[in-house]
């Protein structure tokens, strides 16, 4: 198990937008693997490359929904349907909150740790922590979409 540091708010890399994955390696693997470990020992339900240092268009989701650990390589929308506003908190800002408006129902593509192509449909919590990795890939944070200062949780 290998674990690597989650960067805070304030750090640049969070603001950057994130390469597409051009070879799926060794390395790859490795970091598919360290995030996995990461997410869970930090008790988070997803995290992104970025998050790490690593400005690559990767994420790990866990929506504890009984349905696993995904990985997505390269990922992008094929569909955002409705909407939903929830209170959401993120890893690299710890102990705060706020609300947010994610879609109801996304449908995304990516690669998996072998290459291949796969979709997900995600909605409820999972629509809202495919968009949040998402938007962390772009350089967007939550606390820039929500409805209203943070709050101390």
């Amino acid at each position: 198990m290998a674990l690597r540091r989650i960067l805070k708010d304030g750090d640049e890399t969070l603001r950057k937008v994130s390469r597409p994955v051009e070879t799926i390696d060794a390395r790859t693997l490795q970091l598919l693997d360290d995030m996995a470990d990461t997410m869970y020992d930090a008790h988070g339900i997803g995290l992104a490359a970025p998050q790490v240092g690593v400005l690559k268009r990767i994420f790990v989701v866990d929506a504890g929904d009984g349905s696993g650990l995904f990985e997505f390589i390269n990922p992008f929308f094929l569909r955002k349907e409705g909407a939903q506003v929830g209170q959401e908190g993120c890893l690299s800002i710890p102990g705060r909150y706020g609300e947010v408006e994610r879609p109801a129902v996304v449908e995304i593509q990516a690669q998996d740790r072998y290459g291949q192509t796969f979709t997900l449909q995600g909605e409820g919590l999972m629509a809202v922590v495919l968009s949040h990795e998402y938007d962390h890939l772009e350089g967007i944070l939550f606390k820039d979409k929500a409805r209203g200062p943070l709050v101390e949780g």
